[in-house]
């Protein structure tokens, strides 16, 4: 996901997305040091009628988990993988028979789209993957045709809002962006030949997060914000707008009937003052509500084909972007609803946790009362904890903004003793930390008990818990940096 310099005015950040397919979808990341195992998450899918799925690569337990549950697919490509697939249509032949034919043929999985990188225009790439990705999707599209897959699979390649911006500030001034529209005109004009979707991730967080000045209520669709007159049609949010935008874009060059798939969008809950629980589901409530009636947006009637970014935390995720990074999803890290959230597919109207997620044992790790705040060994022992664990929940505003210094302190220790598995070498700090088994959570601040450790072999058919060796070299190296 990526990032986009947006004022209010500039309708340029984050578009939405169109297609006549009904039914939410949700991405599925990996990212974490403890993914729940692909059969769990399957059933959480299933149980909570998500009926789409776009993953990031093409693991073998995440495909083979999905086989014959009818669950449409869209298969990701690294952008890493660009160069070489688009060097070679031998390479793109291999991994189209390994990651798209095995799978539908053998284990029936429902793959319709290949997703051939993920963002590889964004601005901050410098153009990186500019001259690759193009010829990647072509060779691409030249495989599935070759295994007779081309009607059925689609190939697509999810596009940050900042491929498009307006001249003018408003969505009937789209366009795509000059310094890369002698490269998207020929992929548009491909996808429209091959009759597949043009992918955007659209993010009105990211608007608020980089502008203090952005209008908050023009990123939610409560109707509260001052509407944009763009020639006599009215934006009241941000989607719209956007979406608007890229509509105009396509149409401006010659494609105005392009399909059009969200692929991304969402509203963290934790890690920055304007990510929050509450935030999150006025959000994610109000963009299901806004597509439910299939109405469309101003420029594009008809119903939205759109992707939830995302479906479960990822707290291995960069934070260079933010610390929001790590919370993106509208399940915690062990598929328990985070809020009130009714996608209009359970009987409920609330979200179904995962099942049978097993659990570590209750207790803590958290600093010892008898050590002082000036002990030499506490600021290098939350350093070493916080670089190795995740500690993004703390800081200003956050859900443990609320902490005093020894709080922060333990939940940075028990951050890393969780993520660790609980071995007791993983509540070592030098004489600061010790094992409690009274829940030290603070209100909003929730000190989490770790899961059991899944690790999928290289062709994803076993699994097993993280080897204790990890941990001890891990802390040989702590121990080397305080003593």
């Amino acid at each position: 996901m990526g990032w986009l310099s947006v004022a209010y005015g500039l309708i340029s950040v984050f578009s939405l997305v169109v297609h006549s397919v009904s039914g939410i979808g949700a991405n599925w990341g990996t990212q974490a040091t403890h993914p729940l195992p692909p059969e769990t998450v399957v059933n959480l899918l299933r149980d909570n009628g998500i009926d789409k799925v776009k993953l990031f690569d093409a693991d073998y337990g995440n495909l083979r988990a999905l086989g014959k549950t009818r669950i449409e697919v869209m298969v990701g490509i690294p952008n890493e993988m660009l160069a070489s697939l688009a060097s070679s249509v031998k390479s793109a032949e291999k991994w189209v028979a390994k990651n798209v034919s095995e799978h539908m043929t053998t284990n029936n999985v429902n793959i319709r789209y290949v997703a051939v990188g993920n963002e590889p225009f964004l601005e901050t790439y410098n153009g990186s993957f500019l001259r690759t990705t193009f010829p990647a999707l072509q060779n691409i599209q030249s495989a599935l045709i070759k295994a007779g897959l081309g009607n059925q699979v689609k190939v697509t390649v999810p596009l940050n809002a900042d491929v498009y911006a307006s001249s003018t500030g408003l969505p009937s001034g789209g366009d795509f962006r000059t310094d890369i529209h002698d490269y998207m005109i020929p992929i548009v004009k491909f996808l429209r030949d091959n009759n597949a979707p043009f992918t955007v991730n659209i993010y009105p967080f990211i608007s608020l997060y980089i502008d203090s000045n952005f209008p908050v209520e023009y990123a939610f669709f409560d109707g509260n914000a001052s509407p944009i007159n763009d020639g006599g049609t009215y934006y009241y949010n941000m989607f719209d707008a956007n979406y608007d935008t890229l509509v105009w874009a396509l149409e401006k060059n010659g494609f105005g009937n392009l399909p059009i798939i969200v692929g991304e969008i969402g509203w963290p809950t934790d890690g920055d003052q304007n990510a929050n629980l509450d935030y999150a589901q006025r959000f994610n409530q109000g963009f299901m509500t806004h597509i439910s009636g299939g109405k469309g947006t101003p420029m594009r009637a008809g119903p939205v084909d759109a992707y939830l970014f995302s479906l479960i935390d990822e707290d291995a995720k960069s934070i260079q972007p933010g610390s929001f990074e790590r919370h993106w999803g509208v399940f915690y890290f062990d598929g328990s609803p985070k809020y009130q959230f009714n996608l209009g597919t359970t009987n409920s109207g609330a979200l179904i946790p995962a099942r049978n997620v097993k659990y570590l044992e209750q207790k803590w790790c958290v600093m010892k009362p008898s050590a002082g705040l000036d002990d030499p060994q506490v600021a290098p022992s939350v350093q070493y904890a916080c670089e190795k664990a995740d500690c993004t929940s703390l800081g200003y505003q956050t859900s443990c903004g609320g902490l005093d210094a020894r709080g922060n302190i333990s939940y940075a220790f028990n951050s890393y003793y969780q993520i660790n598995n609980q071995l007791d070498t993983a509540c070592q700090f030098p004489n600061v930390s010790k094992i409690v088994k009274t829940d030290p959570s603070v209100g909003t601040c929730k000190f989490r008990i770790g899961i059991q450790q899944y690790y999928g072999s290289a062709d994803g058919k076993k699994g097993g818990l993280q080897s204790p060796l990890i941990l001890v070299g891990h802390l040989i190296l702590f121990l080397l940096t305080v003593l």
